[in-house]
């Protein structure tokens, strides 16, 4: 119920009121009030349907509408992990900008979980993960693969040569990526495959965090070469190739299974993929 009030922007209590308003008017049950978590009874389960049927002959309504305009009007919500948002989305948006003028793209900077999530309850209309992953509610459209190379301080040894090989990575300090994302579970793999035992000294969320810790000087760790850019650039950071041509993080566009785009929304998806690779 608290989540369901912050995503409406209301309070906790609101949300209760407006909830036993629809029971009273309806004249039934909507939760089983007495399990935790609350449960939906048969009537609820009902009404939870026809309340998704709703939104989508409205999504339906609003996109054809706007084929009739002829224009790519509307919003666009993204929800995006952080890696790929803040590398990125500057220059999309401001390519989208100029493609689209009539049109608003919103996005927001979250975990994983949470783009799953934003996907799954409809207040995101596309997300951006690695290792995307299809399921019975959520399409996963592959976008890119993206080569992972060796993150080093410019005054690491490593900082000196052209390329290392996984045994080279042996009792490393490694600064990682925590245990429940993908990636960590791609890379522990990789590492265990490779008979590479690293030292975690640390471990983060995000990319940008873990940059920052090989940076400083409290170990390497293996990134997307891509996210890497600003840091080579400002002499931050060193990449360096790993033998490795296997090692790849997949990068993939999420959306809600049968829904129906608007004109904008369809644009964006259309520009991500033509600026995929």
């Amino acid at each position: 119920m608290s989540k369901g009030a912050a995503h409406c922007g209301v309070s906790q209590s609101a949300a209760s009121q407006h909830v036993k308003e629809v029971e009273r008017r309806l004249g039934v049950g909507l939760f089983d009030r007495g399990r935790r978590p609350l449960e939906l009874t048969p009537a609820g389960r009902l009404y939870y349907g026809f309340c998704r049927e709703v939104l989508r002959r409205e999504e339906e309504f609003v996109s054809a509408l706007e084929e009739l305009k002829g224009s790519a009007e509307g919003t666009v919500r993204v929800a995006s992990i952080y890696s790929i948002g803040l590398s990125e989305m500057s220059h999309l948006q401001e390519t989208f900008a100029v493609r689209h003028p009539a049109a608003q793209l919103h996005v927001e900077y979250q975990r994983p979980d949470k783009v799953y999530d934003a996907v799954r309850d409809g207040s995101a209309d596309l997300g951006l993960v690695s290792y995307p992953e299809a399921s019975r509610d959520i399409a996963a459209i592959p976008w890119r693969k993206e080569e992972m190379q060796v993150a080093v301080p410019p005054s690491h040894p490593f900082a000196a040569r052209d390329e290392v090989y996984p045994a080279d990575l042996n009792g490393q300090d490694f600064i990682g990526f925590d245990e429940d994302l993908s990636i960590r579970r791609e890379l522990d793999k990789f590492l265990r495959a490779n008979g590479a035992g690293v030292n975690v000294a640390m471990h983060f969320d995000n990319i940008q965090t873990i940059k920052e810790a090989v940076a400083l000087g409290s170990g390497i760790s293996i990134l997307p070469a891509r996210t890497m850019q600003a840091e080579i650039a400002q002499g931050r950071l060193i990449a360096v190739k790993l033998h490795a041509p296997e090692l790849l993080r997949p990068v993939g566009v999420l959306h809600r299974r049968r829904k129906k785009f608007n004109a904008a929304t369809q644009s964006f998806l259309d520009l991500l993929l033509g600026e995929g690779g």
